[in-house]
């Protein structure tokens, strides 16, 4: 620990340079950048090794303003004369940039003051033989599940440590080191001469949280079990259930829609809907950065802004947009302290698990798997290609493959009948699965 501190103060000096080499040429205002990384990368298929990579990656970057002309460059080279270049380069350009009155840095007074220590670092510093016995273990417990397991995309093992410090010119510095591992399997079964792949994972700060590898393989091979037997189903409609993995993936479309660059340039469904109702009274959405060894916890932004705890969605209502100092500015408003995005997204789960929302269900699809992206972000259509179970009297009968679901995600926000508790704890986005109404089903 006491290296990585002694390498957060180099990091930070270097920072300073930047900054006073940035005022030094003649800029008003500048922001500067450094991070420095390092993991490695295990995989193995068939009980074989396949690749072993060890990484190390430093860049740094610098964004100068003369007035309100704004100019960047970088570097992966620290020594003092890439420093100086990398700061004329952006002197340079923003020179001769077009003045844009909404460019410049964040606000002074709402620079984070006194970061807390959100526990982002856990190094986990395995080595390459036992990374192989692991990534070993994992696609040997999958594969033992059933002998209709009969071929190996292979399993990974991942970990990462990284450094990032940031700075500009109102006199703040602040940077924290982080660190996230994975491992994850995917495996094929196969049955008379259909085949059917699903796969699992695990992700998480500190290796003590991770799932077992066994358990992680065993999870792949019974998820390519279940999906042995696929049959098309006719076309049609009903409701639909997006298992808590997919559901992330309406949750990041609703927080695409609400993102100041899409506003501005107006090419989002949810255009002047602050304050309005977007999801049924009972959804709330809110989002944590500071929660403690979170996946995407920061006590600061991109910009420096000192993040908070907010609801976007409180009792249906959208409340807040998703934006940085410059959107903000587009759109005549103030920073959400969202520059680099939303971190720690949740939406509040209701008492239901999946068992129990399939049941409330009675009849419909379950989608696991969704495949090519057939969203129109400016009029709310979506269509996607999809796989997953047909249910019947509340229970899974069969899986289903080869059909496109549709719908509008206006509607399809506003039809949200139940969210389950069934979180899924693997990304920055928590939700349960949704419980939807009717969708348009095209099948056979």
């Amino acid at each position: 620990m006491q290296d990585m501190k002694e390498k957060q103060g180099r990091l930070e000096q270097l920072v300073e340079d930047l900054l006073s080499e940035a005022k030094k040429q003649g800029a008003t205002s500048a922001e500067a950048g450094v991070s420095s990384d390092a993991g490695l990368s295990v995989n193995v298929r068939l009980g074989e090794v396949e690749t072993i990579e060890h990484t190390r990656d430093r860049g740094l970057g610098i964004s100068v303003w003369f007035g309100h002309r704004k100019g960047s460059s970088s570097t992966s080279d620290f020594s003092g004369d890439a420093v100086r270049d990398a700061v004329r380069a952006a002197c340079n350009i923003a020179r001769y940039t077009s003045e844009d009155s909404c460019n410049g840095l964040a606000d002074r007074e709402l620079m984070a003051a006194n970061p807390p220590d959100l526990d982002l670092y856990h190094p986990w510093n395995v080595e390459v033989e036992e990374a192989i016995a692991l990534g070993i273990e994992c696609e040997d417990a999958a594969r033992s599940v059933d002998p209709r397991i009969t071929n190996s995309e292979g399993a990974s093992l991942n970990t990462h440590s990284g450094l990032q410090i940031y700075g500009n010119s109102h006199g703040f510095i602040g940077g924290y080191p982080s660190s996230r591992h994975s491992i994850s399997c995917a495996v094929v079964g196969q049955e008379d001469d259909a085949m059917q792949r699903d796969y699992w994972y695990s992700t998480a700060r500190s290796r003590d949280t991770l799932e077992p590898p066994d358990l992680v393989g065993k999870k792949a091979g019974e998820r390519t079990l279940a999906r042995l037997g696929a049959r098309r189903i006719p076309t049609q409609e009903a409701p639909v259930i997006f298992q808590a993995e997919m559901a992330i993936g309406l949750m990041r479309s609703f927080i695409g829609a609400i993102n100041g660059s899409a506003l501005y340039r107006h090419s989002s469904f949810l255009m002047d809907h602050l304050g309005k109702q977007v999801f049924p009274k009972f959804v709330r959405i809110h989002e944590q950065p500071l929660l403690p060894g979170g996946l995407a916890s920061a006590a600061f932004d991109s910009e420096g802004v000192a993040t908070r705890t907010k609801d976007f969605i409180t009792g249906g209502i959208l409340q807040s947009y998703v934006l940085d100092s410059y959107s903000a500015r587009k759109l005549n408003m103030q920073t959400t302290a969202n520059a680099g995005g939303v971190r720690n997204l949740y939406i509040e789960p209701g008492d239901m698990d999946l068992e129990a929302l399939l049941r409330t269900m009675d009849k419909g699809l379950l989608v696991t798997e969704m495949m090519g992206s057939g969203l129109n972000m400016v009029t709310g259509d979506y269509s996607r290609g999809a796989a997953g179970f047909w249910v019947e009297d509340g229970e899974i009968q069969y899986p289903v493959e080869e059909i496109t679901i549709a719908g509008n995600l206006r509607q399809m926000f506003a039809g949200l009948q139940a969210v389950g508790k069934d979180l899924d704890r693997r990304s920055s986005i928590r939700t349960g699965s949704w419980l939807l109404e009717p969708m348009t089903i095209a099948g056979a």
